[in-house]
């Protein structure tokens, strides 16, 4: 009998989840089945439970259940606990392992898929909300010789400050202060839920200058004002989360597997140009 794992979320339609696991089965000749589980908004520890009972090894968590998988979890890993939220669930057993490899995802896709480093460099994220926090330690852990984040609510951006003090070089301002701040940002990633609207951050007019690489953190919306913005500051560099979401599923698929997929020929697959 396939071992067995699912995304779940609610909405789930749209997710490609089952789509790159099934690939990766394939690639790495394992033998799973993969599906989408769509739970109601206050019934995901009821669901879970019923999934767990038919004998399921594991689950990939999607919006708007990743604080519901952390406080479902018995165990933390160290990311899920600086994150405040989990992406993805393994079950042992009476054991249920908690896990967030969203900023493990990002950074592998901006160093080893973009070949842009961030050691050493000034790294400008904007958003202050889970998608920032579950990327904070990661990023921090790369090195960079300054990571700015800047949020609409200041107050927000001072406590995850505080709460990754001691972590590594990380400066919150607010937008209107970020023009004082903004002396050339080498790599710049906009965390906000902004482009989901189609609307643009309120970012001073230099925050692009002399940057390698914009990263949009939305997938599949094409060239978001946020990339248009960049793309016309002459940053040659543009990308959007398509990388992250495959490279943060290869990391679950070997948690769970105790084997690395290849990522590249996904991404491509899914990749909508940016045009």
């Amino acid at each position: 009998m396939s071992d067995r794992y699912a995304v779940i979320g609610n909405p789930i339609g749209f997710s490609k989840s089952p789509l790159i696991h099934g690939t990766f089965a394939k690639m790495t000749g394992q033998d799973l089945v993969y599906e989408a589980i769509e739970a109601p908004l206050n019934g995901f520890n009821e669901r879970v439970d019923q999934f767990r009972t038919a004998g399921a090894k594991g689950l990939n968590i999607t919006a708007p259940f990743k604080l519901d998988a952390f406080a479902y979890a018995n165990e933390l890993s160290e990311s899920a606990k600086r994150a405040g939220a989990a992406n993805c669930l393994k079950f042992e057993g009476d054991r249920i392992i908690a896990e967030n490899f969203d900023g493990i995802g990002l950074v592998r896709d901006i160093t080893v898929n973009l070949g842009v480093k961030m050691a050493g460099r000034r790294v400008l994220m904007l958003g202050a909300g889970g998608a920032a926090r579950g990327a904070l330690l990661p990023f921090l852990r790369q090195e960079p010789s300054e990571l700015v984040l800047v949020n609409r609510t200041l107050s927000k951006a001072v406590a995850l400050a505080e709460e990754f003090a001691g972590c590594g070089p990380l400066i919150v301002s607010g937008y209107a202060e970020l023009a004082d701040l903004a002396e050339g940002y080498d790599v710049v990633v906009n965390a906000t839920s902004a482009s989901l609207r189609g609307e643009m951050p309120p970012l001073p007019g230099n925050v692009f200058r002399g940057a390698e690489l914009a990263y949009e953190l939305a997938y599949g919306k094409g060239l978001t004002p946020f990339l248009q913005a960049a793309r016309a500051e002459g940053v040659t560099k543009l990308a959007d989360g398509v990388g992250m979401l495959v490279e943060q599923a290869a990391e679950a698929f070997d948690w769970w597997r105790g084997v690395r997929p290849g990522t590249a020929r996904v991404i491509a697959e899914l990749t909508i140009p940016l045009s």
